[in-house]
Parts: structure tokens; sequence; C-alpha cells
């Protein structure tokens, strides 16, 4: 038996962080076993890169920036994603392959080829059964993410031109297994959209390449 890779994205603020918990809790309560992860961390490998490329300090290049990130998500799959499912366990991951199509495709314009091709090389071929995106207006998740008194790390301190190309991406984001959820109402109305989309989901095989 498989396990199911559920992975919430959105932009910064928007909630991810608070739905991937409650969502944990209720499928806890019906019974499930639930493996909480997040982008990118969750190995002390992963934990090193987040350190790095989310540091304001740090000026590094926008291809050593993706390139910390796909580190650190190829060690979380291999060492702890891939495991849990095989043991059929659902994992929840505040945000996964997405994000990169977001952040360094759309809004630091590497070319989208050739980061995806490396992130397959990462991921092993892994893609989440269920991709949640939260959409929110980018002025709505900034000032949620100020009202929380959160500093903004290196990745967050980009010019409005680049948020509205990585917000654009999420709000644009299709394909297998991606639900978006409005994310302007309440906690309690976002988390019951999205448990809906999980109750249909939870109980599928997580998507994994032979090569």
């Amino acid at each position: 038996m498989q396990g199911t890779l559920i992975v919430i994205e959105g932009f910064d603020g928007v909630g991810k962080s608070t739905l991937a918990r409650r969502l944990a809790d209720r499928l806890r309560n019906e019974g499930h076993e639930v493996l909480e992860v997040r982008e990118p961390g969750g190995t002390p490998v992963a934990e090193a890169a987040r350190a790095v490329v989310l540091d304001p300090r740090l000026d590094a290049a926008i291809e050593a920036e993706l390139f910390l990130i796909l580190a650190a998500r190829a060690d979380l799959v291999k060492r702890v994603i891939v495991p849990a499912l095989q043991d059929g366990v659902v994992v929840i991951s505040d945000r996964f392959d997405l994000s990169t199509e977001a952040y360094q495709v759309a809004g630091r314009q590497l070319p989208r080829e050739a980061v995806m091709s490396a992130n397959a090389l990462a991921t092993g071929g892994l893609t989440p059964n269920l991709t949640l995106v939260l959409d929110t207006p980018v002025d709505v998740a900034v000032a949620r993410r100020v009202s929380k008194g959160d500093a903004p790390d290196r990745i967050e301190r980009v010019n409005e031109e680049v948020q509205s190309r990585i917000a654009a991406a999420f709000r644009g984001a299709s394909g297998p297994g991606v639900i978006h959820i409005d994310a302007t109402g309440s906690v309690d109305e976002v988390e019951t959209a999205a448990w809906d989309v999980v109750q249909t989901t939870v109980g599928g095989t997580s998507r994994l390449s032979a090569g």
C-alpha cells in the first residue's frame, strides 16, 4: 500500500502552514497516519540549505538559489517523503515543485525546461496526488504577513514586478491534481473547502516514476 502526497502552495502569507496543520489534525482524527513537512527543510541537509537560501544577508546568484532549493528537496524526498509514502502515510508538504515554477521560473525568470528537468532529477519523478493552491491578492497576503510580525526573508525581499509574476504563476497553475482554493475567507472557510477535496483524495497512490 502506498500513501498520499498532499501539497499546499501559494504566495507567502496566504495561510499554507495553518491549513497544513489543520488538515493534518483532521486526518489524524479520522485514523490516518500523517507526516507534515515543509520546503525547504525536513532533514539536516535540507535545513542547512534553507538557512542559506533564506538568509537576507546573503546575495546568492539566482542559479545558486535554485540548486540550494533542489538539493534540499532531493534529500527530503529520498530520506523522508518516499519512505513515508511506501509505509502508507499521508504526507502533507508546505510547498513542493509548484513553488519552484512560481519563484524560480516565473519570478526569477530562469529557463523553465532546464529548471523542471533538474527538479525531476531531484524528486525522482515524484508528483503530488493533490496540490492545493491558496489564492489571495498579493497585498492581502503581504498584509497578513506584516500583521503577524514576520520579517521578510531573502526570497520575499523582491520588487513588486517580481512579486506580481510569482503571484500570477500561482493563480494560473493547472494540471493533474491541482485545485485552487479561495483563501480570502476565514481560516475555517478555507479549511472546509480544502477538506472537501482532501477527503476524496486520501487513499489514492502517489505517482513515482521508475526512472
